[in-house]
């Protein structure tokens, strides 16, 4: 056993953890259980992992004081996504598509709501012509900047960018996707966390069973969340 100190739990540097794609109850149950900040429901129709709005509601509900639902959508209407956080008291937004600073403001409700806008960084050395320190400036009105890979099509592709090529200082809060799961997530945060404000993980398909999209795996939940632990008490210790 360890006999470092662990990092306090109001801690700003503590690593926050989002954990997304839940359609079951018996999921998002094993996900607070485990540790997780924040719960996502994705609200875009193509997804494998879509749920409906009112299906979101149902399962947000079960969430305890503190674990913050979060609310994915892509490209969506500005009158159903208000409907839609309407539904889901004290709901972050998550901007996935080609949503522009202007209208993540309005759907916001100008700025009563918190959002989350995703950059997607290209694949490979291609990661070096995104600006993420202009694309942080454009949406400085949202909450967090969450960096997933570039694919084809919307709604994250499990799929992990370079994190090296990221640019060594942003003034923004960020949170790290892509293709994260227990073995990488260490170094994804000791690489990332140095470059920004504060940084908190995102993880859907690290976290599920094997071929079975939207369907969650509650020991891979723990495994996730006891990696970004240690990632912690490695930084901070040093």
């Amino acid at each position: 056993m360890s006999t470092q100190p662990a990092l306090p739990e109001n801690s700003p540097r503590r690593t926050r953890i989002k954990m997304c794609g839940f359609t079951r109850e018996q999921d998002v149950d094993a996900a607070v259980a485990a540790g997780a900040d924040a719960i996502g429901f994705v609200l875009y129709a193509k997804s494998p992992r879509h749920v409906s709005a009112q299906r979101a509601a149902e399962l947000a509900r079960r969430l305890p004081p503190f674990v913050t639902p979060v609310l994915l959508f892509v490209n969506q209407d500005t009158t159903k996504i208000r409907a839609a956080c309407a539904m889901v008291a004290g709901a972050t937004m998550q901007f996935h598509g080609d949503e522009s600073a202007q209208d993540c403001w309005l759907a916001s409700d100008q700025g009563q709501r918190f959002y989350l806008r995703a950059a997607r960084i290209p694949l490979g050395e291609a990661g070096r012509s995104f600006d993420l320190l202009k694309f942080a400036q454009d949406y400085s009105q949202a909450q967090a900047i969450l960096l997933d890979a570039h694919i084809d099509g919307f709604g994250g592709g499990g799929q992990t960018f370079n994190w090296s090529l990221l640019p060594p200082n942003v003034n923004a809060h960020l949170v790290l996707s892509g293709g994260l799961k227990p073995a990488n997530v260490i170094d994804g945060i000791t690489q990332v966390r140095p470059r920004c404000k504060t940084l908190a993980v995102d993880v859907s398909s690290g976290i599920e069973v094997p071929g079975q999209k939207g369907i969650k795996d509650a020991s891979r939940m723990r495994d996730f969340v006891a990696a970004v632990r240690r990632a912690d008490q490695l930084l901070y210790n040093k």
